[in-house]
């Protein structure tokens, strides 16, 4: 599979079929994007947008893209990295290191979902993914775990979702989420006795745990 490189430091489209491209350290694009094929901007790259259909997406330290939409793949972001806006995917996992930040949404359908010390400011949906979020991590617009078999929809995708998954949400010592936990499904919810949770919890019971792990299910 080909890479296409951006060599120019000026604003400009990267745009692949078949092939991943990536986006060199302190570029600057208005549109990154590929159908079969990663997307990956280096350290302090920046795109207006990110986007592909069978790829991951991945931010190294200090990248910025104004949104991050794939639908079969990852999406990760590296230390300091930031979306402005929803970070997107339906099939796969999304991953926030310490100092990320996602100002718009998290959303997946399956995939695990990991926010470690990372501030994300307008919640977290999916359907069947587990969530942790660890250190001092902050959401903001709290949690929504849909039930599946719903036709659920993203990226203007319908996906109807079944399976015996319980999806697990961990929230850690240290770990800040403001907003409602809502619960359409039934998932095992366990909440660190050093955490903050300032809203509602509807559709599961808490189970507090002391330390760094929550208790083996």
């Amino acid at each position: 599979m080909a890479l296409l490189v951006l060599s120019l430091a000026t604003t400009a489209c990267v745009n692949g079929v078949n092939g991943s491209v990536d986006v060199p350290a302190g570029t600057s694009v208005s549109d990154a994007h590929t159908v079969n094929g990663s997307v990956s901007l280096e350290s302090h790259a920046k795109a207006d947008k990110a986007t592909t259909v069978n790829g991951s997406i991945h931010l190294d330290s200090g990248a910025q893209a104004g949104v991050a939409h794939t639908v079969n793949g990852d999406i990760t972001l590296a230390r300091d990295a930031k979306i402005a806006g929803d970070a997107k995917t339906v099939n796969g996992s999304l991953s926030l290191a310490e100092g990320a930040a996602v100002d718009g949404a998290l959303i997946n359908v399956n995939g695990r979902i990991e926010i470690d010390g990372a501030h994300v400011g307008h919640g977290i949906t999916t359907v069947n993914g587990d969530i942790r979020i660890t250190g001092n991590a902050v959401v903001d617009g709290g949690i929504r775990v849909e039930k599946s078999g719903g036709g659920n929809e993203i990226l203007g995708i319908h996906f109807g979702n079944g399976g015996n998954h319980v999806p697990q949400v961990v929230i850690g010592a240290g770990a800040t989420v403001n907003g409602p936990l809502t619960f359409e499904r039934r998932v095992k919810l366990y909440v660190s006795d050093q955490a903050r949770v300032a809203g509602p919890i509807s559709g599961a019971d808490a189970v507090k745990f002391s330390g760094s792990e929550p208790p083996a299910s």
